[in-house]
């Protein structure tokens, strides 16, 4: 059937990212000649920025006003990243699209390209991931790692600011003097071959914007997701280490979109048509079955990574404690062909080994950090 003259009103968050990500989706479809009405929809997780995520009541505060706005009909469909998405969706909503996979890793972002391990001792590491707190406190446990909220640029500014304000101090106060003055701290000797001016314009946007932010902390190096440094354009403009999965195990469905609708809806049929990428449909069952299996969410350090390579699925899961001193990790190899059901039986192995455990112990805990991972 063509789908020439048909139309989709498609729902997305009102941020960057968001907005970055639904245009992508919108344009996939345009290419198959359906029009694409985009309706930007606040949720509590935009309009309470200075709440947790976890103190919102469950999980999903990015999610559930968009879904909302699918199931009482006025939009067709929602575009969300996937590890935003609860497990346990009601049953006449759907995720009818995934679209192909980007990069499910987290990076490290520091303003000079230096490494994790060569991170000075007490380095000031920001996330507000409690599942990348752990595990950066599982590989070096010297490191203070504190809360970083903000969309990606957002995020990139507050980690950028105070090294591009004192190279920039530093770089005005050698030009007033003709190179005779005391330099900004870290700057002292420095020669400058270029003026501030062709300093300034060979900075990137993102740096610019930085040298006007107040930041309260300084961070030695941040970690994000590696699909937002991507879709957001930034990933050339920073230095950026990609972590290791197998160590550094991203959240489930990190990297993927999901594109959900009512079950009973033309709009489902046709964006599974259209977008749908059963590999990484696959890869995001695994992930979500699992997570769903453990009762894991925001509240507790969970990673699962899911790779297809041909007929197996090789499936990572790591269960940290909050402090990163405690973790059940396991890899598996689950057949392709009923990866769902093998995916229920390796987290119930996991649930024995004490994964189910972590998990309620973070719970009990209660929230200090959860926040929804970029």
């Amino acid at each position: 059937m063509s789908n020439r003259g048909r139309t989709i009103r498609l729902a997305t968050r009102g941020s960057d990212l968001a907005t970055r990500q639904a245009g992508a989706v919108k344009a996939a479809l345009e290419e198959r000649r359906v029009t694409v009405d985009l309706v930007e929809v606040s949720t509590p997780g935009d309009e309470i920025r200075d709440e947790l995520i976890a103190e919102l009541g469950t999980t999903g505060a990015f999610v559930r006003a968009l879904d909302e706005e699918v199931l009482d009909g006025t939009v067709d469909a929602a575009v969300h990243s996937m590890k935003d998405v609860p497990t346990d969706q009601p049953p006449e909503l759907v995720i009818a699209g995934v679209p192909e996979r980007a990069p499910a890793r987290d990076v490290l972002v520091t303003p000079d390209g230096t490494t994790l391990d060569d991170l000075p001792n007490g380095a000031t590491v920001g996330t507000a991931s409690l599942r990348r707190r752990a595990q950066l406190l599982a590989y070096r446990d010297d490191l203070e790692v504190v809360g970083l909220r903000g969309n990606v640029d957002t995020r990139l500014e507050k980690l950028l600011a105070p090294h591009r304000q004192r190279e920039h101090q530093a770089r005005v106060e050698a030009a007033e003097a003709d190179g005779d003055g005391e330099a900004a701290d870290g700057w002292e000797g420095a020669e400058f071959e270029r003026s501030v001016d062709e300093w300034f314009d060979d900075l990137s946007e993102i740096e610019r914007r930085s040298l006007e932010r107040d930041v309260d902390t300084e961070y030695d190096a941040i970690v994000l997701a590696e699909a937002g440094l991507e879709r957001t354009g930034l990933t050339h403009h920073v230095h950026a280490q990609p972590l290791d999965p197998t160590e550094f195990v991203p959240a489930p469905g990190q990297g993927a979109l999901a594109i959900t609708a009512r079950s009973d809806g033309e709009a489902a049929e046709l964006v599974h048509d259209v977008l749908d990428h059963p590999p990484s449909r696959v890869r995001a069952t695994v992930e979500r079955t699992i997570l769903s299996e453990l009762g894991g969410g925001c509240v507790a350090p969970v990673g699962i990574h899911a790779r297809l390579r041909g007929e197996i699925v090789a499936t990572t899961v790591r269960v940290q404690s909050r402090d990163g001193t405690e973790a059940v990790a396991a890899t598996r190899e689950l057949p392709a062909e009923n990866h769902a059901e093998a995916a229920v039986d390796f987290a119930a192995d996991l649930a024995d080994r004490g994964a189910a455990d972590l998990i309620q112990a973070a719970r009990r805990d209660g929230p200090d950090e959860a926040k929804r991972e970029t």
